[in-house]
């Protein structure tokens, strides 16, 4: 059993001295027993970032833990049993444990595995070095794949040879940017790019779902753009995404500074526009094949929809075609305007003069709540105009001339040229 050195310690971080997680690794290392925390979180403290899902390793067997955690009152979840992994739940936070293991068959998200005690072997299995860290029950880091000396360099580098680490699972190409964008610094590590650019056919053979997952963790990174470059030099982003293909992504850079500027937040799928066409039946196509979920895909077709925003298009019919259009999908068109025009301000006043109009713009959008049209079917119905195709006909007339003045037309008013149709 290869249990490594220490290279650092972590006990001081606030979520490592949870009551409940202490109790946790207590209970996992009595009896000759061992446990320790594993990957995301003890990076991502070393890293100086926020932890979320915190999980742990362990020498014991499944059932083993299960039946700790039986005598000790916890509730055991056999979340995924058949790799080693149970759920422990304590005052309604869950933690993962799972079992060391080996790899036997290795054919990506179905590998074979077999339990285990050895550390070194269990770390050696995992994909990148900076994702193969322990942390003992004292917060000692052990590091068997020399991850600490990347996470200080911020190297995103494949554990052993990159290539039998992507064949085992080519979504760890996506993974492979997706950290790099969120992690990494420079250049991407050599081998690592040019193992992915080499098998990147093999992403074809992995599920839209896993794909748009992967890639959408990566575009909501705080900036994409380095990682979208290099996907797009070597080929990988027209491998799963050929839309980009001849559009490019030159428009990224922008907006992701944008974003940071006026504080939009990291949206992952307004990105994604920046580097698509915006045909509506392509992104309907697309929405459709990487399976995206219906709320995106339809946020997706209205932008592509929506036909571009004159920058010289007043207050008045703005609130007019938010009424009559998509608001989000205006909102989209504008934020993309409006950080084109941005980038092209560092080397053309004119679009310093046009970004201030879209900045205008964007407020008045965000700020606007649709109004209430004041009457209904039941007003005309009063009126004498009887249900049916003469009375949308008037509903719809009405509305158009309550729009046009701006919403400004009262009920009262409305009703009076209701009953001068009606006359």
């Amino acid at each position: 059993m290869n249990s490594g050195t220490p290279v650092a310690n972590i006990a001081d971080a606030a979520w490592f001295g949870s009551p409940d997680l202490q109790s946790i690794l207590t209970l996992l290392n009595a009896d000759g027993g061992q446990a320790r925390i594993a990957g995301g979180a003890v990076r991502d403290t070393l890293m100086g970032r926020s932890v979320g899902d915190i999980d742990i390793a362990t020498t014991l067997s499944p059932q083993e833990v299960m039946d700790r955690a039986e005598r000790a009152g916890i509730k055991s979840v056999p979340t995924g049993i058949d790799h080693g992994t149970i759920t422990l739940v304590v005052n309604g936070k869950s933690y993962e444990v799972t079992t060391l293991r080996i790899d036997v068959v290795s054919h990506g998200r179905h590998a074979q595995v077999a339990f285990g005690a050895d550390w070194a072997m269990d770390a050696a299995r995992r994909d990148l070095t900076m994702n193969g860290l322990y942390a003992d029950a004292e917060g000692n880091v052990i590091d068997l794949v020399d991850g600490f000396t990347d996470i200080n360099s911020r190297t995103v580098r494949f554990i052993g040879d990159a290539a039998s680490r992507i064949e085992e699972d080519y979504l760890r190409i996506l993974r492979f940017f997706r950290f790099f964008a969120w992690y990494g610094d420079g250049r991407p590590d050599p081998d690592g790019l040019r193992a992915s650019a080499r098998l990147k056919a093999g992403i074809a053979r992995l599920s839209a779902e896993r794909v748009w997952s992967e890639f959408k963790k990566l575009l909501g990174a705080p900036d994409p753009s380095r990682a979208l470059l290099w996907m797009r030099q070597s080929g990988i982003l027209s491998t799963f995404l050929p839309e980009s293909e001849k559009w490019g992504i030159d428009s990224i850079f922008g907006l992701v500074q944008a974003q940071a500027d006026l504080k939009w937040g990291d949206d992952a799928v307004l990105r994604l526009m920046a580097i698509v066409p915006n045909d509506p039946a392509r992104m309907d196509t697309m929405a459709k094949r990487l399976r995206l979920s219906n709320s995106e895909r339809k946020r997706l077709v209205q932008w592509a929809g929506q036909e571009r925003i004159s920058e010289d298009l007043s207050d008045i019919a703005l609130r007019r075609l938010l009424y009559r259009g998509d608001p989000q999908a205006i909102i989209d068109k504008i934020r993309l305007q409006l950080s084109a025009s941005r980038t092209a301000a560092q080397s053309d006043d004119k679009a310093l003069h046009v970004a201030a109009k879209f900045s205008r713009m964007l407020k008045v959008a965000s700020q606007w709540k649709r109004p209430s049209f004041p009457l209904s079917g039941k007003d005309l119905q009063a009126l004498g105009i009887a249900p049916g195709p003469a009375m949308g006909e008037a509903l719809n007339s009405l509305e158009e001339a309550w729009v046009e003045s701006n919403f400004a037309l009262t009920r009262a008013q409305l009703l009076e040229k209701a009953s001068e149709q009606v006359g």
